[in-house]
């Protein structure tokens, strides 16, 4: 099971209806495994993931 290093936790809010009924209504978070260079396995947040990867490839580049 990959260990879950995000902290975003999902959002509620309500669905309504014409006669105004609300239902109660929950977004999920959207989690991604990714395996890191060390053999973890981790599950982030797709935002996270494309942070993740834009930074490494700063760092990349910069090294060169």
């Amino acid at each position: 099971m990959a260990k879950k290093v995000t902290t975003k936790k999902p959002l509620f809010g309500n669905t309504r209806s014409h006669a105004l009924n609300a239902t109660r209504k929950k977004q999920k978070v959207n989690l991604q495994a990714i395996t890191l260079e060390d053999g973890t396995k981790v599950r982030v947040s797709a935002r996270e993931l494309r942070t993740l990867r834009k930074n490494v490839r700063l760092k990349d580049e910069q090294a060169s």
